[in-house]
């Protein structure tokens, strides 16, 4: 089951990352925010690439420590996120008001939780 809710919020951030792309997200980050428009989208997309493959090489360590670490990390960052876009949801920048942009926001955050609590219980 843990297997499972970790895939899940793996493909509902990473789905989210593509959905932030339609919504200008780099308009909302610090380090971003103050760069012309193309430059910032451009750097935006660039770090996502070290950012995706330091992820899933840490959520794929032959050490299970190392591993289970890592995954519970994305997982409870997962909740943190959500709590990230509900204090920026009345930003006037911020567009992501859609049922889908909601549902992936929403459903990362789920397995997380869901995710740690198992965790948590197992210890």
């Amino acid at each position: 089951m843990r297997n499972a809710l970790f895939y899940l919020g793996l493909g509902f951030i990473c789905t989210h990352e593509l959905d932030a792309m339609t919504h200008h997200e780099w308009r909302l980050l610090y380090g971003l925010r103050d760069l012309a428009e193309a430059t910032a989208r451009d750097a935006f997309v660039a770090v996502h690439v070290p950012l995706f493959a330091a992820l899933v090489w840490a959520t794929h360590q032959s050490s299970s420590r190392w591993r289970e670490a890592s995954r519970l990390a994305l997982m409870v960052f997962l909740v943190i996120h959500l709590g990230l876009h509900w204090r920026l949801s009345t930003h006037p920048l911020y567009t992501f008001h859609t049922v889908l942009s909601w549902t992936l926001i929403i459903g990362g955050a789920l397995c997380g939780l869901a995710y740690t609590v198992l965790v948590l219980r197992r210890r």
